[in-house]
């Protein structure tokens, strides 16, 4: 491989390992972020169900359907999530294997810790939706 060709590889592998490190410090900064939202928003849901409840001066009777409406609409919403999933799974593990494929052994084990971690930060991500 002559010099340039090394020179174009390393400036290649620098910007990957660029992206890859923003994605996970990217994640991070997301999961803490959508956890306390996960908390404002539930607090927030309850604020705007309560002063809806106040401003129709909702009967008990009526307060309890209409919660039960909102609960249900709010798993309607979930399951389509759960459904829809998939369809961004497969362009993101596409892309992870395309940049496997450009790596060396060591920097595949280290990508594929990379890639672990930020799976994890995943999973954990959508435990505190529900």
């Amino acid at each position: 491989m002559t010099v340039t060709g090394r020179t174009r590889l390393k400036i290649w592998l620098v910007l990957v390992v660029v992206f890859v490190l923003g994605g996970v410090t990217g994640a991070a900064l997301t999961g803490l972020l959508r956890s306390r939202a996960s908390t404002d928003r539930a607090a927030s849901r309850e604020q705007r169900f309560e002063k809806m409840r106040q401003d129709l001066n909702l009967d008990d009777k009526q307060t309890t359907a209409v919660r039960a409406i909102l609960d249900e609409t709010r798993n309607e919403y979930r399951a389509l999530r759960t459904e829809l999933r998939p369809r961004f799974e497969e362009p993101r593990l596409k892309a992870r294997a395309r940049i496997r494929a450009l790596l060396n052994s060591a920097q595949q084990q280290k990508f594929d810790a990379i890639a672990a971690q930020q799976d994890a930060e995943h999973n954990q991500e959508e435990k505190s939706r529900h």
